[in-house]
Order: C-alpha cells, then sequence, then structure tokens
C-alpha cells in the first residue's frame, strides 16, 4: 500500500496559522494582479468562489473583489516543508517528494516498527498537526494514482483508504476527469463517445481506446481499472531528476518559455547537486493546447551537474528540436538522465577551468538559497515574466 500525504492549501494556511485574523476570511497567496501575477494557493473560503491555483490574479479578484492577497514567502515555506519532510522519514525512507507540500511515501517496510500502513498514514498526519499546527489529507492506496486520488476525495482534513476490493466501487462512479492525462480537450473527445464517468470508460476495450487516442489508450484502459505500476522512488533512487509545470493558460510567447525552463533547469540542477549526483542526458518535454506532446533529448560528452552547462542544452531543444507549428503550449518539462554519483566524474584539460567555474558559481547560489530560501536568488528573467514554479505529479519514465 501507498501513502499519499497532501497538506491543505499549504501556503494560504501557513499564512493563516501565522495571522489568525486571516481565518474565515477569502485568502490568496500569490502574485499581484498587474502583469502576469497568478494563484500560487488559495484557502478553501476563496475557492467557494471559483478561484483555484494557477489562475490569473486578476481573475481571481474579479470572482472575489474582497480577497486578500499575501506576497508568498517561498524561503518560509520551504523551511516548513523541510519540518515535514522530517516527519515523514520517520516512519520510511522511501519518500517521493512531488512539491513542498505533497510526497508519496512506501511505508512496507516499517509495518513492523509502526503498525499497518494505515496506521502510519494516521501517525502522519496527527504528527503534523501536533508539531506544525497545521493539516495535511493522505490517501492510502495500493498505488501512486489511486493514493492521490484517494488523498483528494474528502479535503480538507481528509483521510481516506482505498482497499484492492473497493477499487473499482470506488473509481466507476467518478467523473472521467479524475483520470490523469484527461484535461478539457480530451475530456470533450470522451463525452463524444458518450463516455463521462470513469465506469464508462471501463466498458470500452483497448482496441477502442487505441484507436481514438493512440499511445494514450493503454493509459486511460489500465487507470480506469486501478491499474498503476510505477514505484515510489526517493531522488537517491531515481535514474532521472525532472520538473514540469502546466499553464493555467497556454503560453505563446517564446520568452516566457524561456523563462519558465531557464528555473525548471535550476530546480533539476540543484536537486542533482543536493544528492551529488550529475547526469549526461538532457530532456525536454513540451505538451501543445491539443495535448499532442513531445520529448526531445540529447547526451553531452560528460555528466554534469552545473546549471550553466545543462542549461544551453535544454534551450537548444527548445528553439530548434521541435517540430514546426503554432506555438501554443500548455506543458512543459525538463529532466536530466544517466545520472551517475559526482565523484564518477572523469575531468578534461580543456574544459576542468570551466567546469571549476561554474562549479564555484552554483555552490555560492546554493548557499545563498539554502540560507536565505529559495525565492533569495532569482533569474531577471523569471522576475520579469514571474515565474514562479511548483512540481507537479511525475509521469511514467
Amino acid at each position: 500500500m501507498i501513502l499519499h500525504v497532501d497538506m491543505d492549501a499549504f501556503y494560504a494556511s501557513v499564512e493563516e496559522r501565522d495571522d489568525p485574523s486571516l481565518r474565515g476570511k477569502p485568502v490568496i497567496v500569490g502574485g499581484t494582479p498587474e502583469g502576469r501575477g497568478v494563484v500560487a494557493a488559495a484557502n478553501y473560503v476563496v475557492r467557494k468562489y471559483g478561484v483555484h491555483s494557477a489562475m490569473a490574479t486578476s481573475k481571481a479578484l474579479q470572482l472575489c473583489p474582497k480577497a486578500i492577497v499575501i506576497r508568498p514567502r517561498m524561503d518560509y515555506y520551504a523551511q516548513i516543508s523541510s519540518q515535514i519532510r522530517e516527519i515523514l522519514n520517520r516512519y520510511t525512507p522511501t519518500v517521493e517528494p512531488l512539491s513542498l507540500d505533497e510526497a508519496f511515501l512506501d511505508a512496507a517496510g516499517s509495518e513492523q516498527l509502526f503498525g499497518s500502513v494505515e496506521t502510519i498514514g494516521r501517525a502522519i498526519k496527527a504528527d503534523i498537526r501536533k508539531e506544525l499546527n497545521l493539516v495535511a489529507s493522505v490517501g492510502v492506496a495500493p498505488n501512486k494514482f489511486l493514493a492521490k486520488l484517494a488523498s483528494d476525495m474528502n479535503k480538507p482534513d481528509g483521510f481516506t483508504v482505498i482497499t484492492p476490493e473497493s477499487v473499482q466501487t470506488v473509481l466507476d462512479p467518478l467523473p472521467i476527469g479524475r483520470i490523469w492525462g484527461v484535461g478539457k480537450v480530451t475530456n470533450q473527445r470522451f463525452e463524444k463517445l458518450g463516455v463521462h464517468t470513469i465506469g464508462q470508460l471501463r466498458a470500452l476495450t483497448l482496441q477502442q481506446l487505441q484507436q481514438e487516442f493512440g499511445q494514450h489508450g493503454e493509459h486511460f484502459w489500465e487507470l480506469a481499472r486501478g491499474i498503476d505500476h510505477r514505484t515510489v522512488v526517493s531522488d537517491r533512487e531515481a535514474k532521472s531528476i525532472s520538473h514540469e509545470t502546466t499553464f493555467a493558460e497556454d503560453i505563446t510567447d517564446i520568452d516566457i518559455l524561456r523563462a519558465w525552463l531557464m528555473e525548471l533547469t535550476e530546480h533539476v540542477a540543484r536537486r542533482l547537486r543536493s544528492h551529488s549526483l550529475q547526469g549526461r542526458t538532457v530532456h525536454l518535454k513540451i505538451r501543445y493546447s491539443n495535448f499532442e506532446t513531445y520529448t526531445r533529448s540529447k547526451s553531452l560528452s560528460a555528466a554534469t551537474n552545473a546549471t550553466n552547462q545543462l542549461w544551453p542544452v535544454a534551450l537548444q531543444l527548445l528553439t530548434t528540436a521541435l517540430p514546426e507549428r503554432p506555438l501554443v503550449v500548455r506543458l512543459i518539462g525538463m529532466g536530466v538522465s544517466n545520472l551517475q554519483p559526482q565523484t564518477a566524474t572523469q575531468k578534461t584539460l580543456f574544459v576542468e577551468e570551466d567546469n571549476e567555474k561554474d562549479t564555484r558559481l552554483d555552490q555560492v547560489a546554493d548557499q545563498i538559497r539554502n540560507r536565505f530560501g529559495t525565492g533569495s536568488l532569482r533569474r531577471a528573467s523569471s522576475v520579469q515574466h514571474n515565474v514562479e514554479h511548483k512540481p507537479e505529479p511525475p509521469q511514467k519514465p
């Protein structure tokens, strides 16, 4: 059984905890309504007005003019996230973080110490409330897809268990949009087929789904049956490290995409360095508005974790390796694979000096962010385009 721990309206809940006068009021944590400010978190009061994360702040204030907008304190949230991670690691070393406020856990090996996985989930939830005065929703299920679904089902302050015997009973009545990968456009295609619920999707044959959705057909067929073969993988065990982000509104500006890609590259490079890992292959993932998805990759001559060495390759993939078509992008992702321990890198005479400069630069940047928070040092392009990344659930490798 897998656990998914998800903090309820994390950023907004932290602000309410620190300022009790905000409780009961509509609270938005995010950028200013001017320019490209977006909602990073919305408490449950303001969500009643239709406000949600990744929405433009200007639109959110149209829906709820009395909403209180608070600028994010990312460094502070990161500190609290570390405290949450410490609680999770008490119960199992197999923790796969998705972002500051959610993670998957495989606690099967800890049952002799702490009891059943359900008991462990309740203990984690209680520890977070007692020690941090924050609320987490927890899902317990046979796999990642079902565990995340479970944690979302009874928010806020939810605790939901999906047993192997109850999988279809739980899934069948749910709307088709609860399947990972079913967005607005795909949902419309299912509606044309007369499919509105997961149960109706399950009634379709694999051949029908493959004919309609190509290689994604098998993905939908498996999830409708609660099948998800992915395991929980900690950073140290991962074969690749990546981040991606989905935009609330499609992006058509190449400069904004460049800024986001730079931000993602920095996140990936920093995670590599934090685990003393390097990688040789850079990957780019782009999903267009019609859900067509392209992945491109390029291998380096030597493994690296230096931001300035990964960035030119990622940018080249963005600007030269994609098909000729209108730039209407829904999702962008960047990753690095072919990982190896940092000490295994073979230095060369001609690039050693540049590598050492990049390493020193990254070390200084990491020290600043570790001491003062992730938002303390940012690229000019990220600030200009209000880029602020929150990772999403990982996809199948």
